[in-house]
């Protein structure tokens, strides 16, 4: 009898450590992988794959409701949520991203209650920092930022760009056609305009990126500069505004936008229990979920070119929304009143989420590899967003010369050290991390520290 139950004791451990070293669940799941790998490897579990496609032909068509009132839809959905699928995110920029963006809301649309004013973000979190990317622009420029406070931040953001090839070529792709007059009665063609800043948002590294958009001002005409970065007149603007809720419905349509909306939510949805408001204390996330929106129908821009607040907004009103309207007006504040946000793009341009000159020396960086760069034009040489020339980038203001400034703003203060702010992760290194997975890690450890007093129990 002793032996019988010693021998059921040890199989269930070998279980257990043959599933903790396939990286699976003791409950028979792998940790969250994208949800492209995921449908492959549902689609190789006979269960899973008829399972799934059960569940597709149980949404279409169909709202939630309607849906679970079929028990076979049902328990399609019960099923799923033990797969691999139900975990699985997508990383931004991926090679198919849409797919997997597609195969995520092909299950959690039919998760969800109703039409949700908040939805959870179908990416990867993000690790950055600011700091991150202070320091790479700091190696790419060759100098140090605070020679050049004084200098105009958005005009040396765009010489910086026509530094970088890609950055260069893509900029000069997106101004080109988003300028580009179609016919009389037609200024351009928005949807190319949208189409090619994605594809400068999404394959130019933010260092370069933000700089355009989010660089300090401290007069009009930089300003006006920064709040043209996006050819407003073609990719913001329209003879009408419409009802916000009307575009956000709109954006919910497609996979792709819905996606960056609800990653936008995720990142600068304001948190009154951090420093900075924003979740996380993460700026980075946010400006870059920001970022991610430019290019769709809930395109953001700057409302106007004032230097003494900044507001940006998507071009939409809450005009016409009957009893809908507090919902409306909160969508439109969590851009026109978003501390988060607000905070966020001010320590960018401000330089205040890391401390150019620590005392004590941080981590060294690898530095990239050396690439040929123009010669540098005379600095009277004007810039546009169609004439370009060339120059080196200059960062935001030294917080260390001239001291931390007041922010006369409601929101808290934008002036933290590096070590508050900043993680040992370097920039675009994503992870996303399991919890049940290491959850069920630590109770196998568990197990197998107790194994010896089982033993001692049954021998006695």
């Amino acid at each position: 009898m002793i032996l019988a139950n010693v021998f059921c004791i040890l199989l269930f451990l070998d279980k257990i450590l043959h599933s903790l070293a396939s990286g699976q669940d003791p409950h028979g799941w792998r940790t969250p992988v994208d949800c492209v790998r995921a449908n492959e490897l549902c689609a190789a579990e006979s269960s899973c794959s008829s399972r799934y496609r059960t569940l597709r032909q149980c949404l279409a068509g169909r709202d939630r409701n309607t849906m679970l009132a079929n028990k076979e839809c049902q328990a399609a959905l019960e099923v799923l949520q033990e797969s691999p699928l139900y975990d699985c995110r997508c990383k931004r920029g991926m090679k198919k991203e849409l797919q997997c963006l597609q195969i995520y809301w092909s299950i959690h649309l039919g998760l969800t209650e109703g039409e949700e004013f908040y939805e959870a973000s179908p990416y990867e979190p993000v690790t950055s920092r600011l700091s991150d990317i202070f320091r790479l622009a700091s190696i790419f420029s060759g100098m140090d930022p605070a020679t050049n406070s004084k200098s105009n931040h958005c005009l040396d953001a765009a010489k910086a760009c026509n530094l970088n090839d890609n950055c260069k070529r893509l900029r000069s792709v997106y101004i080109s056609t988003c300028s580009k007059e179609i016919s009389a009665t037609e200024h351009c063609n928005r949807r190319k305009c949208h189409k090619a800043l994605r594809q400068f948002f999404d394959r130019v590294p933010s260092e370069y990126t933000y700089r355009l958009l989010f660089c300090s001002c401290k007069d009009q005409a930089c300003a006006e500069r920064r709040r043209q970065t996006i050819v407003p007149s073609c990719s913001y603007e329209d003879k009408e505004k419409p009802n916000c809720l009307d575009l956000r419905n709109m954006c919910r349509t497609d996979h792709l936008c819905r996606s960056r909306l609800a990653d936008f939510h995720t990142n600068c949805q304001v948190s009154f229990q951090s420093l900075t408001s924003c979740p996380g204390d993460n700026y980075q996330a946010c400006l870059g979920s920001y970022a991610g929106i430019i290019g769709f129908d809930m395109t953001p821009n700057y409302i106007d070119s004032s230097i003494a607040s900044i507001t940006v907004s998507p071009w939409c009103s809450c005009r016409g929304s009957g009893n809908m309207e507090e919902e409306c007006e909160k969508f439109l504040s969590d851009f026109t009143e978003n501390p988060c946000l607000r905070n966020a793009i001010q320590a960018f341009g401000n330089g205040t989420d890391v401390n150019l000159s620590p005392k004590n020396p941080s981590q060294p960086v690898t530095l990239p590899p050396k690439t040929e760069k123009s010669p540098a034009l005379p600095d009277d040489i004007n810039d546009s967003n169609t004439i370009y020339d060339t120059s080196v980038i200059t960062t935001c203001t030294s917080v260390q010369e001239h001291g931390p400034k007041l922010n006369k703003s409601k929101e808290h203060s934008l002036c933290f050290s590096e070590t508050q702010l900043t993680t040992d992760i370097m920039p675009d290194q994503k992870t996303f991390v399991d919890q049940k997975a290491s959850g069920s890690r630590h109770s196998a450890r568990s197990i197998l520290s107790a194994l010896p007093f089982l033993l001692v129990k049954l021998a006695l």
